[in-house]
């Protein structure tokens, strides 16, 4: 009995312990599935709030994307009126030229080509700047065979032939293209003069040497059909001079040279002055002409040639500069400003549209007086120099003329003639 009682008692307590061990179970199971609950919500809101971050971030990337977008087409758009408005205001130049300016018409329309232009008598004369051989020969020195895409080197044999080609198809396809952009018959002529930089054979020096001439009216020139013809025998046809073999850059006579002439040019004259002379209060014309001389001595040692332009109406030119010198020269216009007080930045800023204008290289303004701090600061990086009071008193010393300059003076002696 003790026995069975012993048993039951041990099968009692394994079973109690069995419930025990079963109710901690189920109770961390409990506790382990609502962790597991409150961890995958915990996970959930943090995957949320990531989530919301990243569509945040993507609605800021978005914005500036559009933003910068629309910068960009603001900018675009900005461009595109600007170009649209140069180009309006470059064809009403164009076209305003056409009719009242005929040398800047053809500067204008031919500025891509790199040639000078000059307009006289319903002839346009062109300069050309052409290569020389060896930049022919570097253009020219592979060929590539497309029938079985090899590539074949051309031997300085071919030089020759190569350059001729090049040279007297340039000279033909820029007076058709003069001849075409002058749709209303401007120039009844052309004459063509081009020029080679090469070095000499005797003197290994650079020389500038025109090597063909040619001058031809629009009627002959316009029935030639340029795509079929063989550049140099039509050069020759159309009676152009040039050397048997251009290769040898031999020099030739122009057949025609058109003179630097400007409508507006007037004869210079000397004007006396001395160390009782102030500068300031002299006639506005003899002040002009007294420009002329300084810079005329200026250039002079260069063959430098300078004209008076004919009154201050002349569209804002008081002197010009041809300077034939090959490496800095060209034309540079000239305002002479009797001034007694400081010259405006309007000046100057008309000057700078003037040097455009007339295709000039540079400008040069000289006053009696001086300029303000915003004048230099327009000329500044441009082409322009500004030459004060001191300048032109320094400039008469140089060339043995005497003067003074005196504002208040020559404000005194103006308002006395009021």
């Amino acid at each position: 009995m003790d026995v069975l009682i012993g048993a039951v008692f041990v099968i009692g307590m394994i079973f109690l312990f069995a419930v025990i061990d079963d109710a901690k179970t189920k109770a961390a199971d409990k506790r382990m599935a609502k962790e597991r609950e409150e961890n995958r919500k915990i996970e959930e809101k943090r995957q949320e709030e990531l989530r919301k971050q990243w569509e945040e971030q993507e609605k800021i990337k978005q914005e500036e994307e559009r933003l910068q977008e629309e910068k960009r087409q603001k900018e675009e758009r900005r461009r595109e009126e600007k170009r649209k408005e140069e180009q309006r205001l470059f064809e009403e130049k164009v076209e305003s030229a056409r009719e009242n300016d005929p040398a800047t018409f053809f500067r204008l329309v031919l500025s891509e080509y790199q040639i000078n232009t000059i307009y006289a008598d319903e002839i346009l004369g062109i300069e050309a700047e052409l290569p020389s051989k060896d930049t022919v020969r570097q253009i020219n020195k592979y060929d590539y065979l497309k029938n079985d895409g090899t590539i074949k080197v051309q031997l300085d044999r071919d030089l020759p032939k190569l350059f001729e080609k090049h040279i007297y198809t340039l000279c033909l396809n820029t007076i058709h293209d003069a001849f075409t952009i002058d749709t209303t018959g401007l120039a009844k002529s052309i004459v063509y003069n081009g020029f080679v930089e090469d070095y000499s054979p005797i003197t290994g020096q650079l020389e500038r040497n025109l090597i063909l001439s040619l001058m031809v009216d629009r009627g002959t020139f316009m029935e030639i059909d340029l795509l079929h013809v063989d550049p140099k025998r039509c050069f020759k046809s159309l009676k152009g001079v040039s050397a048997a073999k251009l290769i040898d850059i031999v020099p030739v006579q122009p057949v025609l040279q058109i003179n630097k002439e400007d409508h507006r040019f007037i004869v210079g004259k000397n004007v006396p002055i001395n160390e009782g002379t102030n500068l300031a209060a002299m006639p506005w014309e003899d002040f002009e002409q007294l420009v002329r001389e300084i810079f005329e001595m200026e250039f002079a040692q260069n063959g430098g040639d300078v004209r008076v332009t004919q009154t201050s109406r002349d569209g804002g030119v008081d002197a010009v500069v041809f300077d034939p010198d090959p490496l800095r020269g060209g034309k540079i216009v000239i305002q002479a400003k009797r001034y007694t007080n400081t010259v405006p930045v309007s000046a100057i800023r008309d000057l700078y549209g003037t040097v455009i204008n007339e295709g000039a290289i540079s400008g040069i303004i000289i006053t009696t007086s001086d300029y303000g701090r915003d004048s230099y600061e327009f000329a500044k990086d441009k082409p322009l120099k500004l030459l004060n009071g001191g300048h032109l008193l320094a400039l008469l010393n140089k060339n043995g003329r005497k003067g003074y300059i005196n504002l208040a003076e020559a404000k005194g002696i103006a308002a006395d003639k009021e």
